[in-house]
């Protein structure tokens, strides 16, 4: 038993690393094949990367796996390990896969707006699939999440404010068009990266107060296969004790919850969050009569 459970653990720790290789073969594809033929960059430490690649005539993948190596080293020590190892791979693939595809056909010449577009959503794709699997390709979050600690800006601030740097840097090798469009494209690779990393149905938590808490719930798993917790809570204004429901839902399910909720009691004070990740429990839905 220890042993299947063993081999199920390697097999699975393999899987990850299969999936960080190809998202960043993906990312370099985008790189090669859409963004640099058409002077457009990315940003973090592959803008950077690129950048110079382009103003020294260095290989752009001996650049990327230079540069990243004091951030892994700051994601070995900051996040572990494992995540440190999986970057190792990342990166080392990104690095071998824009020079095997170094002279590859571009997909797009010319089209702006396309360029953008497409190359943020491979790029998005790619990096996606490795931070989701544990790794990253680009050392400027990890850097950004160290500086959070020193200093009183939060992650995604100092982010921001590194990639700001970063398409300055663009902007003396591909102009100031090519540094608005190298912007364009990294936010677009940063939503998909977020749906990527997420899902796309994602899950949301419903907590409702509301005068009818039974014919809610009830509601809630008859027409919607939902089930759902209670837990008292008391108003700070009337003293008024009430039963608060929780319901963790499909984001599909989000106009039928509030049709449910409308329906029942249109006064019912409600609270919707986002929720990352949904395990365990009895998520499953159940059957709607």
């Amino acid at each position: 038993m220890k042993t299947e459970h063993k081999q199920t653990a390697v097999l699975n720790l393999a899987l990850r690393g299969l999936v960080v290789i190809i998202g960043a073969f993906i990312t370099a594809y985008g790189l090669e094949a859409v963004l640099i033929p058409n002077n457009v960059s990315d940003g973090g430490v592959t803008g950077l990367s690129i950048v110079g690649s382009k103003a020294f005539g260095l290989p752009l993948g001996v650049l990327i796996a230079v540069l990243n190596i004091p951030f892994v080293y700051l994601g070995y020590k900051q996040i572990g390990k494992s995540f440190a190892v999986y970057s190792v791979l990342g990166i080392a693939s990104l690095a071998v896969g824009t020079i095997v595809m170094h002279h590859i056909e571009p997909i797009i010449e010319g089209d702006t707006l396309l360029v953008t577009v497409v190359g943020g959503i491979i790029i998005g794709l790619g990096m996606g699939l490795a931070l989701r699997n544990g790794g990253a390709l680009d050392g400027i979050d990890m850097l950004a999440v160290l500086l959070s600690r020193k200093l009183p800006f939060g992650t995604s601030d100092l982010i921001l404010f590194l990639n700001v740097f970063v398409f300055i840097v663009v902007s003396a090798v591909f102009g100031l068009q090519g540094a608005i469009l190298s912007g364009i494209a990294y936010f677009i690779a940063s939503k998909v990266i977020h749906i990527v990393e997420e899902g796309l149905s994602g899950a949301k938590t419903f907590k409702i107060i509301t005068k009818h808490p039974e014919d809610m719930i009830e509601a809630i798993r008859d027409r919607l296969g939902r089930g759902a917790t209670y837990s008292t809570v008391q108003g700070g204004y009337t003293n008024e004790h009430f039963k608060e429901i929780t319901c963790v839902i499909n984001r599909l399910e989000e106009r039928k919850m509030k049709e449910i909720i409308n329906e029942i009691d249109e006064d019912a004070f409600i609270m919707v969050y986002e929720v990352a990740e949904v395990k365990g429990g009895s998520f499953k839905k159940k059957d709607i009569h």
